[in-house]
């Protein structure tokens, strides 16, 4: 039963959990990612913590805790900063205990630990080796990186990784990456971790191969996860565009895949109007996740980025149309999970704003802060922390936009915004961008938080909000309300 509407992210916004695989276990969702520091100086520098909830209440999110450290791996290395705990993914054995697959830096190897519950604490298992015990990744193979882990309905057990962008040496390690897309192993399930096939290609194609084919333009890059619907198996990966995911379909698990399209980008390249990372309407980064089937409908869940870095990420899903034979690439909203558009009536903070971006437009970022003139961006006051909600959206200067999607307004008759800054002039509020406002709202310099207001009528049951201000100097967009 649904107490809770659900925004995007849907985890609360201190925490930064990338990389989510989402499953379902006795009626709860429980999503696998890696675990970003706020401000962190590089991916995935947290211990693995899991986030659960019931499936018909996608709102309602539980903190499991932290269910396995970095430290338990004996082969961890002693500098995190540059082996972090990467992206996981998890699967339920046969003997009914639930398989925790991993990937960590400076290893070169696909770790796994065990516990008898789904969000428990898991314990170290061993590495994924082949016969003589010689882990994966020893001898000789292509980086092994973003485990996926799949059991067949015949009780089969598949492992997928790879990595193909050849100009990361820091992170391949000496090691050469894939240049035929990513690899597959059969696994043996009475131990969950010996090789008995493998490494084979599934036919999703690397950089060089996709030249031709409908994979040129969406080469793989990284990310794998595998899913099966109605008899079909779909193959979720990060593109070398790296801001979308994309997905491959075949009828077999270890072979013949062909390209799908696109799933979500977190910059809502791809959409229409949207051509290029030039005219993103989010700052651009890599992105990871997977596609689950939730009460009959589908959902993509993936990442978004903030604080002018790609190393403070956070979970985001929405709801993905799957209609003649494809899925259809999904727009980023507010209201992801929710299922329908958000109430037209009450509080909500800027940090779910699903577009953001300034008169010069957005960037792909990298793992240095871009400067702050001319962009807005999210970040929050403070360090990396367990509680505390008070990101927002920084810097909104002459011709920035935060955009929100999607609300019933057709009962809504005032909105009120919550700022502070040096900033004076106007914020036009407009349903669909670069169309005529619906409402304006003028604003004034304040040092502490003020809230400005105004009258709101005739809109419908499905609506945007772009907030869109034009003036001298800039504010921090803390939060808005409806009545």
């Amino acid at each position: 039963m649904k107490t809770k509407q659900a925004f995007n992210p849907y985890l609360p916004s201190y925490e930064y959990v990338p990389d989510a695989e989402p499953h379902i276990v006795d009626g709860r969702i429980y999503i696998y990612g890696s675990h970003d520091l706020f401000n962190g100086l590089n991916f995935c520098l947290g211990d693995y913590v899991c986030w659960s909830a019931p499936v018909d209440d996608l709102g309602n999110w539980k903190y499991e805790g932290c269910i396995y450290k970095r430290e338990q791996d004996p082969a961890a290395p002693r500098i995190r900063l540059t082996n972090g705990l990467a992206a996981p993914d998890m699967v339920q054995g046969p003997d009914g205990r639930f398989y925790l697959y991993y990937f960590m830096g400076g290893t070169k190897m696909i770790s796994v630990a065990v516990c008898d519950k789904p969000a428990g604490h898991y314990e170290f298992y061993g590495y994924v080796h082949y016969k003589d015990n010689t882990p994966i990744g020893k001898k000789g193979e292509p980086f092994q990186f973003d485990p996926a882990i799949f059991m067949d309905d015949d009780g089969k057990l598949y492992l997928y990784t790879g990595f193909a962008l050849q100009g990361n040496p820091i992170l391949l390690d000496g090691s050469k990456p894939t240049e035929h897309g990513p690899m597959c192993f059969e696994l043996d399930p009475s131990d969950m971790l010996t090789v008995k096939k493998g490494p084979g290609y599934i036919g999703v194609a690397g950089e060089k191969e996709s030249k031709g084919t409908p994979y040129e333009g969406h080469a793989f890059l990284e990310a794998s996860s595998m899913r099966k619907f109605d008899g079909t198996y779909y193959f979720i990966y990060s593109s070398l565009n790296s801001h979308e995911l994309c997905y491959a379909v075949s009828d077999h698990p270890t072979g013949g895949f062909q390209y799908g399209g696109i799933l979500v980008s977190n910059g809502d390249i791809g959409l229409p109007g949207v051509n290029d990372v030039n005219h993103a309407k989010n700052s651009t980064g890599n992105t990871h996740g997977s596609l689950i089937d939730i009460n009959g409908k589908y959902y993509v869940f993936y990442h978004r980025h903030s604080n002018r870095k790609q190393s403070s990420r956070q979970a985001c899903a929405e709801e993905i149309q799957f209609k003649d034979g494809k899925f259809h690439q999904a727009e980023m909203t507010s209201c992801g999970l929710n299922g329908s558009p958000l109430n037209g009536m009450g509080h909500y903070p800027s940090y779910i704003a699903c577009n953001v971006y300034g008169k010069k437009g957005t960037r792909f970022l990298s793992m240095l802060k871009h400067p702050k003139a001319g962009h807005p961006y999210l970040t929050q006051k403070g360090r990396d922390r367990e509680s505390g909600e008070d990101q927002y959206v920084a810097h909104m200067c002459d011709g920035a936009v935060a955009g929100y999607k999607y609300f019933d307004l057709s009962e809504t008759k005032e909105i009120s915004i919550n700022i502070c800054g040096n900033a004076s002039g106007t914020v036009y509020i407009r349903t669909r961008e670069n169309e005529k406002p619906v409402a304006e709202i003028q604003v004034k310099a304040s040092r502490e938080r003020k809230v400005f207001s105004t009258k709101l009528a005739g809109l419908g049951k499905k609506e945007a909000l772009f907030f869109c201000y034009e003036g001298k100097g800039s504010f921090d967009f803390h939060s808005f309300d409806l009545k």
